[in-house]
């Protein structure tokens, strides 16, 4: 079967590979220069398997309206001029129930514990060199509230067999000794052992190297322009001036899904949330990280490479716009330098930002839409390193017409009907 993806971000990589695997015929297109120059670029560098969790959750709207009135807010709101967006907020909001909550949590973990097996399968048979770190991850608390809050993700992650451990400030130490100057800050955290990092561009430059070697076609600099299509099927895709016949396709373009495929007269509720990312050279070994460190009072991950340090977050709904604020970098300076002083020379960090896309209950759009030809693979927000492996199996077994080994009924866009 020939097959085109849309999109080479590490969720269009991913799927390519197991498309590929299963004997398909596959081009991937992309706009961009390269594979995962995007969202995929300088993301967190996180594998939160066990730190799986909507944004969408009770309590969070007063949270909201407390976190844009004060300095350093993980949340900035900024009219785009859209109706969409105040229809995103409105469906977020809805989401923000407790029984919502559980609902939405345990299918985000049931695919990011898929997605770890698959994960693990897939670099052991590529042996991809990526920077990785199997430490787990260590969510900080800095208020007794906090601690108190996180008991029931604690019940979700119980309940799905997901390993994790309580500990107190002090017991912080055995796992990242570098927080030796900043414990005092500390109220607990929560250590998910089965977490990773690595750094998510190179894992996806490298697959789609090796993805090409075997015979996988990357289209570079062609930007998609419009569809050919007759009764319900899409027959051909335009991109870069060229015309792209398929027997089926795949939508892998995280927050352009929306705009390209509303062409087909499809409504997907993925919103652009820009988070933003320093990397940093790594100073002093012995006060800097050794795995993901999350700081649950400013929603920032600090994630350890070999010789740097990525801080990545903050959730700013403004629309399509990439420009970086020079407040968003303090925040982040603030948050590494404050649990790991002396432990990266900020002085030197690059500064990035990238698009999330994001749905209003935080779980990715895996199925069918409507056309008989097209899947989608779309919608992870933070999480699209995470669910990478698994989502890509599942949007090749349903391409292939076999059964995912998970379930995935509720996982597309019929959830929103």
């Amino acid at each position: 079967m020939n097959v085109v993806v849309l999109g080479a971000g590490i969720i269009g990589v991913c799927t390519a590979y197991f498309l590929r695997r299963a004997g398909h015929e596959v081009s991937v297109i992309d706009r961009a220069a390269a594979a995962a120059e995007e969202t995929s670029f300088a993301n967190a560098g996180q594998l939160s398997y066990g730190y799986t969790t909507p944004w969408a959750a009770p309590g969070i709207p007063l949270k909201a309206a407390k976190w844009l009135t004060r300095p350093h807010s993980p949340l900035i709101l900024r009219p785009d001029g859209s109706a969409f967006q105040m229809r995103w907020l409105r469906q977020m909001l809805a989401n923000c129930t407790e029984a919502r909550y559980k609902e939405n949590k345990a299918r985000m973990v049931r695919i990011s514990e898929y997605s770890r097996s698959v994960f693990r399968q897939l670099a052991a048979d590529t042996g991809i060199a990526f920077e990785g770190r199997q430490a787990g991850t260590l969510q900080v608390f800095r208020t007794d509230k906090e601690v108190a809050a996180a008991k029931k993700d604690m019940a979700v992650l119980a309940a799905y067999g997901v390993p994790f451990s309580e500990l107190s400030a002090a017991e912080c130490l055995q796992y990242e000794p570098g927080l030796a100057a900043s414990v005092n800050k500390l109220a607990g955290a929560l250590h998910l052992p089965n977490d990773a990092t690595g750094d998510c561009a190179l894992f996806a430059k490298r697959l789609a190297d090796l993805c090409a070697r075997d015979g996988v076609r990357f289209f570079f600099n062609h930007a998609i322009e419009s569809f050919d299509s007759k009764a319900r099927r899409i027959t051909a895709v335009y991109a870069g001036g060229k015309r792209f016949e398929a027997d089926r396709f795949v939508c892998a373009l995280g927050s352009f899904s929306r705009p390209v495929l509303a062409q087909l007269g499809i409504d997907l509720p993925v919103y652009p949330v820009k988070g933003y990312s320093i990397t940093v050279p790594l100073d002093q070994e012995s006060a800097a990280p050794q795995s993901t460190v999350l700081d649950e009072t400013y929603k920032v991950a600090i994630t350890r490479f070999d010789r740097r340090i990525r801080v990545g977050g903050m959730a700013e709904l403004s629309g399509y716009t990439l420009s970086l604020n020079p407040a968003r970098r303090a925040t982040l300076e603030r948050v590494l330098n404050d649990l790991f002083p002396g432990g990266g020379r900020t002085a030197e960090s690059s500064f990035w930002s990238g698009l999330r896309p994001m749905t209003p209950d935080s779980t990715p759009l895996i199925g069918r839409c409507g056309w008989d030809n097209l899947i989608l693979n779309t919608g992870h927000g933070t999480l699209g390193w995470t669910m990478s492996a698994g989502s890509g199996k599942i949007a090749a077994d349903l391409v292939s017409d076999t059964a995912p080994e998970i379930e995935t009924g509720d996982l597309g866009l019929s959830r929103y009907r």
